[in-house]
């Protein structure tokens, strides 16, 4: 049995080393890392559902986590992760899931009495080939080429969100004290609130992650990081958005938990990152992007959000039918709050026939409709950008926009006729003060009964030179 483990280690291990040199890239090496953290999150998970299904079982051995055998685990984990991985370029995908199921089938027969199978324990190794071995894969694969942004930002959060929830309180539970029975044992409604309060916290890392894709081209692993330097969205206020997310997770499970050992690790992870990766993200951004770089942390702190957005640049804008009812009021709404780096417009003005309301950045990003105004909340303060974040949830995003176009204000041309007289109004704003607007929106079926066009106030440490001014409809009547 001893030497069954030990062959369980050596080997997946010496094969990694070899298969590592023949990979000088050093974002690849990085990328194996992450299918090997991802096999063994997976591969601890399928442990705790083999034992309660009778898939199989390990016989009671000392250096073993939760029962699995910890060489055997990571022997494991490196056979599923970042072999097949590493040597990607002649071992395709399919080929690879074959040639685990093989290995696996004659192995862990031959590991008893290390490994005792149950009569179903083929359905487990089904399982775990397509639940961990396979996201395995296509994380380490795409990271190391770089490929399927969206999906493999969307597998980076899944393992993250595993390690962080679950793997870390559970290792905290088995080394030192707590249990999740402290949460699992709270009334529904508790339950419940607490759930709300983790979505609450959780929300600006996750809007953080999207902002990494949408806008910067990269994901949060440090091997695989945006193209460009992302000082929009909740690094607006925040230079730190998901590591304070996740330490403030890990203390709100451990509070609830009652475990001082999952909050000793919450305090280690924030030491962490204060003395090592802080001083090193900040050399390599310092170094990649010199003025910018430095010209954001002056203005940001790392674990302490402003209350009001950083900007730089030219000012996002933000078109709105105002002849329309409901985005006239939007329209007052974000103006008398005085957007930090934004500017509203008249979507009569646009180029093209907008249907709905369009937000557009600085850097040519779009959105549109709710998920437009809920861009432009980010603009206002950390109050409304968090309600924001939240409304662009996937799913939130959806189904707010579902309800708009159902009972607030379907989708509808802005009326073109009204461009020339819009932009007039526009270019007089200073010196009229406040002007009629024109006829409604036709397209409208909430159309307001009077725009008017006022310059609205702008933030003097934000408001381009050459930008012009924000016109503000009042009330209609």
């Amino acid at each position: 049995m001893i030497v069954a483990r030990h062959l369980s280690l050596a080997v997946p291990l010496l094969a990694v080393l070899a298969a590592a040199r023949l990979e000088r890239d050093r974002n690849v090496r990085a990328a194996a890392l992450l299918a090997f953290v991802a096999g063994a999150v997976g591969i601890a998970a399928l442990d705790e559902a083999a034992r309660r299904t009778g898939w199989y079982a390990f016989a009671p051995v000392r250096g073993a986590y939760r029962g699995l055998p910890v060489d055997l685990w990571i022997g494991w984990a490196a056979l599923w992760g970042p072999l097949p991985m590493l040597l990607r370029r002649v071992l395709p995908l399919p080929l690879a899931l074959g040639l685990l199921l093989w290995f696996d089938a004659v192995a862990m027969p031959a590991l008893h009495p290390l490994v005792r199978l149950g009569p179903h324990w083929l359905v487990g190794e089904a399982v775990g080939l397509l639940a961990v071995a396979l996201p395995a894969q296509l994380l380490g694969r795409w990271c190391a080429d770089r490929r399927h942004l969206a999906a493999r930002a969307l597998l980076q959060v899944g393992l993250f969100a595993a390690l962080l929830l679950w793997f870390v309180p559970t290792l905290a539970f088995e080394l030192g004290d707590g249990s999740w029975a402290g949460l699992t044992g709270l009334p529904a409604s508790r339950l419940l609130l607490v759930a709300q309060v983790a979505l609450l916290v959780a929300t600006p890392a996750l809007a953080a992650v999207r902002e990494f894709a949408v806008r910067g081209g990269g994901t949060p692993y440090p091997w695989d990081p945006p193209r460009r330097l992302v000082t929009t969205g909740p690094y607006a206020y925040l230079a730190n958005p998901m590591q304070l997310g996740a330490v403030a997770l890990v203390l709100l499970t451990a509070a609830v938990t009652g475990s001082l050992a999952l909050a000793g690790a919450g305090a280690v992870a924030v030491a962490f990152a204060a003395a090592v990766a802080g001083p090193h993200e900040e050399h390599d951004l310092a170094g990649r992007y010199p003025e910018g770089w430095r010209a954001y942390r002056g203005r940001i702190r790392n674990w302490w959000p402003r209350w009001r957005p950083y900007s730089s640049g030219p000012d996002a804008v933000l078109w709105l039918d105002d002849g329309c009812g409901p985005c006239a009021a939007v329209w007052r709404f974000l103006a008398r709050r005085h957007p930090v780096g934004l500017a509203l417009r008249p979507a009569a003005t646009h180029d093209g026939v907008l249907r709905r309301a369009e937000y557009v950045g600085a850097d040519g990003h779009r959105e549109r409709g709710v998920s437009a105004v809920a861009r432009a909340l980010e603009h206002v303060h950390l109050g409304w950008a968090l309600a924001g974040w939240t409304l662009r949830l996937p799913g939130v995003a959806w189904l707010a926009q579902l309800v708009t176009d159902a009972m607030i204000a379907p989708p509808h041309p802005a009326n073109a006729r009204r461009a020339g007289e819009a932009g007039t109004q526009v270019a007089g704003a200073g010196e009229a003060g406040t002007r009629e607007a024109g006829t409604r929106g036709e397209g409208c079926p909430t159309p307001s009964s009077a725009s008017w066009t006022a310059p609205s106030p702008r933030s003097g440490s934000t408001a381009s030179p050459g930008s012009r001014p924000v016109p503000s409809p009042p009330p209609p009547g």
